[in-house]
């Protein structure tokens, strides 16, 4: 009896470690600000605040993730240069709609419903619109000379509490945005809440 006993705990042991190993699946939507700024050789560069909202995925076993997104995205920057000494006073904003897909890799630990998680990868922009207002000396950068694709990498933490995440990331541009040498990289911060429906 005692043997069968000590079998019966040992396969419910195993079969408990099975489990806690197999592959999860999230599926998700997230909606969020954007907080960017492009760099500029001409100007002061100021924050403009934006938007997201998308859709996400997440595939994972023994504390690792993969996560794949889409989301729609707003980007630019505002500038503001009165340099005198060159006869450049430019002063104008630079709004960008962008597809963003990012994959990230991730870990997370936690307990229960609640999980702290860490993410990086590369993400890719498709500018959908470009929009650019300013005085005279921006419309010399204009919204032709911006690049219809971007790289990126984005880098952060999460927390999940039952069926709400809470993501803060950081977005490097990888990329120049535009032909033009004056105007650079897109740099942006991300806060984001989602709702996991699967």
């Amino acid at each position: 009896m005692k043997k069968i006993l000590l079998f019966g705990i040992m396969l419910m042991g195993l079969g408990g470690s099975a489990s806690a190993q197999l592959p999860s699946f999230n599926l998700g939507l997230k909606a969020g600000l954007n907080f960017a700024k492009l760099e500029s050789n001409f100007a002061s560069d100021e924050n403009r605040l934006g938007y997201q909202a998308g859709l996400w995925a997440r595939v994972g076993a023994a504390g690792f993730y993969v996560q794949p997104e889409a989301y729609l995205a707003g980007k630019g920057g505002e500038f503001k240069s009165d340099n005198d000494g060159a006869g450049v006073n430019a002063e104008g904003k630079i709004r960008f709609t962008t597809l963003d897909v990012p994959v990230l890799l991730g870990s997370k630990v936690g307990f229960g419903p609640v999980n702290v998680r860490f993410m990086a990868g590369p993400v890719v922009s498709f500018v959908l619109d470009k929009n650019l207002s300013g005085n005279d000396v921006l419309d010399a950068y204009k919204a032709s000379n911006y690049k219809d694709q971007n790289w990126a990498a984005q880098f952060g933490a999460g927390v999940d509490i039952s069926n709400v995440t809470v993501d803060l990331r950081y977005e490097a541009g990888l990329t120049d945005v535009s032909e033009n040498d004056a105007i650079k990289k897109q740099n942006l911060w991300q806060l984001s809440l989602g709702f996991k429906i699967l």
